[in-house]
């Protein structure tokens, strides 16, 4: 069993300091942006989207808990307007992954999301992170833009 709950300032705090830092390297690694440039980014990325951090408007972060009430990560969905959303973010901590979890938090945020009204959930994943596609797959979201580059 997977519970999402509504995550705590302190889970914020420790959300996000880790967040702005995976997502630089995520953006370094699929070559978007240099390590001189990527931090400072990133940053700017969450501040512009999280204002009021985990009270910002529209925006429902969650903690994931396992059957034994421990965090074993996060999700973040926006309410986007129109009836759509988008999955910012989701983690399931490495020792908790390949264990399932990551496929019911996704059912439990798309129960959410209903909840909400919401009608459709639009998601972004780069395209080195295979686990991830896999499990969009098997949830049935499919590919509605692909974008691809080449190092000359």
């Amino acid at each position: 069993m997977t519970i999402l709950m509504q995550m705590s300032s302190t889970e914020f705090e420790q959300y996000i300091d880790n967040a702005v830092k995976i997502y630089a390297q995520e953006k370094i690694e699929s070559g978007n942006w240099t390590e001189d440039e990527a931090f400072h980014k990133s940053k700017s990325e969450y501040n512009k989207l999280l204002p009021n951090g985990v009270y910002s408007n529209n925006n429902h972060l969650f903690s994931i808990l396992n059957e034994a009430n421990e965090v074993i990560g996060m999700v973040w969905l926006c309410e986007k307007g129109n009836g759509s959303a988008f999955i910012y973010d989701i983690s399931i901590y490495e020792d908790y992954q390949c264990k399932g979890y990551g496929l019911r938090a996704m059912e439990e945020i798309e129960n959410k999301a209903r909840t909400l009204g919401l009608e459709k959930i639009e998601l972004h994943v780069f395209g080195h992170n295979t686990r991830a596609i896999n499990l969009y797959e098997k949830l049935n979201y499919k590919a509605t833009n692909i974008l691809m580059s080449k190092n000359l």
